[in-house]
């Protein structure tokens, strides 16, 4: 087994979901000044779905990366690390997309959210698995 001694795969889908998280935290604040509501959401509905769609995003982030850069330090394939990292961004930004146009049941939505779960359960069975071998 080739131990990799670097995240630079899981620093790359790192950055790149950094850049879509800027971008809908910059949603949120155009969306405050323009309502003229600096805390909370004051009721209003588009600002109630802003802050919906990027505290979804940042409640899967985060364990997201955290089990790939778990695997890609256990000396996973790059290109199964790209392949995972891009299907976590995908199904993220498809997730944003899918919420943000409804707030109900979308095509995007639910795409976003099963490639997100695909991810996870994915990166949670390898790493499980190469604990187990180890």
């Amino acid at each position: 087994m080739n131990l990799s001694i670097d995240l630079t795969i899981t620093a790359f889908y790192a950055s790149l979901l950094t850049l879509v998280f800027l971008s809908l935290s910059f949603n949120i604040i155009r969306l405050r000044m323009k309502l003229k509501i600096g805390v909370g959401d004051g009721g209003e509905k588009q600002l109630i779905k802003a802050t919906r769609v990027h505290g979804n995003f940042s409640e899967y982030i985060p364990l997201s990366l955290i089990l790939l850069a778990g695997y890609e330090l256990s000396g996973a394939n790059s290109s199964w690390l790209h392949v995972l990292g891009a299907l976590l961004l995908l199904g993220r930004i498809l997730h944003v997309v899918g919420l943000t146009k409804s707030i109900g049941t979308s095509i995007p939505r639910f795409v976003g959210m099963v490639s997100t779960f695909l991810v996870l359960l994915i990166l949670a069975i390898e790493n499980i698995r190469i604990f187990l071998i180890t």
